[in-house]
């Protein structure tokens, strides 16, 4: 039977939405602990590993003294793996868009209206007894008649664009790679930032893009614009961030992804009423895990047929 690691430590519960798709051929490994030396452990007796938030990094590989598959539970496989260790030992690597696109949009959505609103401010005032009925009309917005800007134009910002033109919004678009989006406009970088009420990334992590979104970046954005991030941490400077919220330049800003995750306790972003943050959930459901999944072990009984692998990177 062959052995594969789920390289992130989860709960009995998630465990068990994966082992509910698991073909009859495989067995699947999990960890007790989250520790690198229980990985260590068992990753050595595993040919394949599936890895989500927790990263994959050369320590690890370096006890991999089976591994013939790395498969990754998503798509942002650019900071999560080290893609350059795995091509030097000719193991390859494959992804799962299946599964995702739904997830993150509508959580995408979700943040933009919650931000506007000022919803977890309002939320958390209403439980200590503090109702503010009239004090946060001067700052909320609509969503309809709104520009939003999209910074990268993939299938998850598409699904994006579309839940949100039922909410009556113009959508403008930079993305140095797609030329048009149906109902869009194409903008350079330096447009989206100018004309959009909110901007949203959907693009990933890399050395050209790591903190695309800094001081001077948001200096450029709307005095009272969005920014809204579902995407990767470091694509955003958080100390400009947090700047430019304490000053009003930004009205709000909405994040599901940091520069350091798990999100330090006290860290700024958390003590600025004018910011939505979740704990990188966005397309954490269990509808999502269901099916990437099934998606992903049918990869993996394609790569043990000797087929080829869908979605391989490498």
């Amino acid at each position: 039977m062959k052995r594969v690691l789920y390289l992130s430590h989860a709960t009995p519960e998630v465990y068990s939405i994966i082992r509910a798709a698991l073909p009859a051929e495989l067995e699947l490994v999990t960890l007790e602990q989250n520790s690198d030396d229980e990985r260590r452990q068992r990753i050595a007796e595993c040919e394949v590993v599936i890895v989500a938030a927790t990263p994959l990094r050369k320590s690890v590989i370096d006890a991999a003294i089976q591994l013939k598959l790395v498969h990754h539970q998503g798509v942002g496989w650019q900071d999560t793996t080290d893609h350059e260790e795995l091509k030097s030992r000719g193991i390859p690597l494959a992804l799962t868009p299946e599964g995702t696109t739904v997830g993150v949009a509508e959580h995408t959505v979700l943040m933009i209206l919650a931000a506007l609103k000022l919803l977890p401010f309002a939320d958390s005032e209403l439980r200590q007894g503090r109702f503010h009925v009239n004090a946060l009309r001067p700052i909320s917005r609509e969503l309809n008649g709104l520009t939003v800007g999209y910074i990268g134009m993939g299938r998850i910002a598409r699904a994006v664009a579309e839940r949100l033109g039922a909410f009556g919004t113009r959508g403008i678009f930079f993305d140095p790679i797609v030329p048009t989006a149906v109902g869009l406009q194409r903008r350079s970088f330096d447009q989206v930032l100018q004309e959009a009420d909110v901007v949203t990334l959907h693009l990933p992590l890399t050395a050209e893009t790591r903190h695309l979104i800094g001081a001077d970046e948001i200096a450029r954005m709307k005095r009272g614009a969005y920014l809204v991030n579902t995407a990767r941490g470091g694509l955003v400077d958080e100390p400009a961030l947090v700047a430019a919220l304490e000053s009003g330049h930004l009205a709000a800003a909405a994040l599901d992804v940091f520069e350091t995750e798990p999100l330090p306790a006290g860290h700024l972003l958390t003590r600025l009423k004018n910011v939505v943050l979740t704990p990188h959930i966005s397309a954490g459901t269990r509808d999502a895990l269901q099916t990437k999944m099934r998606a992903l072990f049918s990869n993996v009984q394609r790569f043990y047929r000797g087929e080829p692998l869908q979605n391989r990177v490498f």
